[in-house]
């Protein structure tokens, strides 16, 4: 069943969305301002963008079905692009166009992604920043999202400290400090997504001082402002549990 939503512009042009035939699932639309208004202010193709609390996505209309598919899902779902068509006074098509409106996710710094373009999985040609995933030898499309929703180390409710790195793809992050005696074999911290290494462990009351570690180079927690010094003279970084 197709979904029609006209939009009257300031020429007098008005706008048709469909979704494809060969979408699998039906398009949610969330019930917001926000989301309206991002819909109404996509205007071409053009590489991915934030626009409110969303991140838009286009493609042009040279397939008969795009879809695309998340990191932050493991790649089990395929959401499918919405159709858009834009007519003339005399009903001529104007311009056309694929496009897809993700939900900013929280807590993340970056969202990695597959197209699937008439059932061939690729990276997204309308985005020039790719990375390739050691792990499954294939290449990703990414977006970084503002700082804002970056995750950062923190004291959890639950009594653990949740330490986050974040760095280059493909690599072993290791977590050392005074908790450790400076020993940083004990925790090799987990690529979560690509780029974001995670660690929590549980530390009592107090204050510590710490390093993050790859290979032999110790460097600085990025998202923890406070710093220190090692009892070699070392600035590292620095927390405060209360």
């Amino acid at each position: 069943m197709k979904k029609i939503l006209f939009l009257t512009g300031f020429f007098g042009l008005f706008t048709i969305l469909i979704s494809p035939l060969a979408a699998k699932e039906n398009a949610v639309k969330p019930d917001t301002y926000e989301y309206d208004l991002t819909l109404t202010d996509i205007s071409g193709v053009k590489p991915p963008y934030i626009s409110n609390d969303f991140v838009v996505f286009t493609a042009p209309v040279n397939a008969n079905s795009i879809g695309i598919a998340f990191d932050f899902e493991d790649f089990r779902t395929i959401h499918y692009y919405q159709l858009r068509k834009n007519y003339g006074y005399e009903g001529d098509v104007t311009s056309s166009y694929y496009f897809y409106i993700l939900e900013v996710p929280k807590k993340r710094s970056r969202i990695c992604y597959r197209v699937v373009i008439d059932g061939l999985w690729t990276t997204d040609p309308n985005n020039q920043n790719v990375i390739y995933n050691n792990t499954e030898n294939y290449s990703l499309s990414y977006v970084d999202l503002p700082p804002a929703t970056i995750e950062i180390t923190e004291k959890l409710d639950n009594g653990l400290v949740h330490f986050v790195c974040h760095t280059e793809t493909g690599k072993k992050i290791r977590l050392g400090g005074t908790f450790t005696n400076w020993d940083s074999w004990i925790y090799e911290m987990k690529e979560t997504e690509p780029g974001k290494y995670e660690i929590d462990i549980p530390l009592h009351p107090g204050t510590y001082y710490y390093a993050y570690y790859n290979g032999i180079t110790a460097f600085l927690d990025e998202t923890n402002p406070s710093r220190g010094y090692s009892t070699d003279g070392r600035i590292v970084s620095c927390i405060t549990i209360k």
